[in-house]
């Protein structure tokens, strides 16, 4: 539509007013374009978008949050790790994010830290957010306090009061029952369970997972193998496996925990998959290159985090609005060479 322009740096920063006239509509249509407002035709959205680019145009944050109430930013609170799960959560948050228009302030929490959640939401509120995201995977139990703005909680119950709470998962119960159908399906009897902290949501839910997916079947449930989420302490409880002929296959809690499994069997002489098939949890990019390749699911972190930000600016910008219920999650499994037919008797 219209060509880019160019400008010296001595003259004037493009107004609205400047969008308007490049594109040939109203200065209320530019501000409702630029505001992601609906009532707004797709012709008139790109003329004003087109028009914004060619100008240079960059909406002034500072005078819409005077205008509206509202800082356009949203606090992140999560669990300062270099953990897989958590770390990719908090990065697709960030992605999620830019699509939005809202800026993200991000405060970490430390596992046992006293009063960390609180502490990190207050610091939030005190910088003026207009929402707030709870990425924390630990149960701290109730924190105490409230907020007056609308909070998104990924992955678990929400832990203070506010005056919306959106909720979404990550579907951990529905992936491990995928990861403990799939060992079913290939002729195992039953399926041992690697679990992680239960301090953990996460660990929690693919602990029910496994479990549902048993008594689905009417299989055995044998005692819980506890891990922390490392490969060292995958290693460490593969030592009563490697060494118990009966065990034919395990779903781990997660892949760092398959990998330290995997090697605590084949130095014990035990094959994968000939002798016992493995399943992880998560998918990390080392899975695809171990010896054997890792059968595992994958977390749907990018689908979780548009869908819970696009929920949470919903009841920002339409508080009197009904809470839409986010939708499921993708059950995603990669099969690989770590899983095989339950050996014969």
């Amino acid at each position: 539509m219209a060509e880019a322009t160019t400008r010296s740096a001595s003259a004037p920063a493009p107004r609205s007013v400047d969008v308007a006239r490049l594109a040939g509509v109203s200065q209320k249509t530019v501000s409702r374009v630029l505001n992601n407002e609906p009532y707004v035709s797709e012709v008139a959205r790109r003329k004003v978008l087109e028009a914004a680019e060619a100008l240079g145009y960059r909406l002034n944050n500072a005078a819409r949050a005077l205008a509206s109430g509202r800082t356009r930013s949203i606090g992140v609170v999560s669990l300062g790790t270099a953990l897989y799960g958590p770390a990719s959560l908090l990065t697709g948050i960030e992605r999620a994010a830019r699509d939005t228009g809202y800026a993200l302030r991000v405060v970490n929490t430390i596992d046992g830290e006293p009063s960390g959640i609180a502490g990190a939401v207050e610091s939030l509120l005190e910088q003026g957010v207009d929402g707030i995201v709870i990425s924390e995977p630990i149960d701290e139990g109730d924190v105490g306090i409230s907020v007056d703005v609308p909070v998104l909680v990924i992955g678990a119950p929400a832990p203070f009061a506010a005056p919306r709470v959106v909720t979404v998962g990550v579907g951990a119960d529905l992936l491990a029952r995928a990861a403990t159908e799939h060992l079913l399906d290939l002729g195992h009897l039953t399926v041992h369970h690697l679990a992680g902290p239960q301090r953990w949501y996460a660990a929690r839910d693919r602990l029910e997972g496994w479990r549902t997916a048993l008594a689905d079947r009417g299989r055995a449930q044998p005692p819980v193998i506890p891990g922390d989420w490392s490969a060292s302490s995958g290693y460490a409880a593969g030592q009563g496996p490697a060494r118990d002929p009966e065990v034919t296959a395990v779903f781990a809690a997660n892949d760092d925990m398959a990998v330290g499994l995997i090697r605590a069997l084949v130095e014990a002489g035990r094959r994968v998959p000939e002798d016992v098939s493995v399943v992880g949890y998560d998918d990390i990019p080392v899975a695809a290159y171990i010896t054997p390749p890792l059968t595992t699911v994958r977390q749907p972190f990018d689908a979780v985090a548009h869908e819970g930000l696009r929920l949470l600016v919903q009841a920002i910008e339409k508080p009197d609005a009904e809470t839409i219920r986010a939708n499921d999650p993708p059950v995603e499994l990669i099969i690989r060479a770590s899983t095989g037919p339950a050996p014969r008797a």
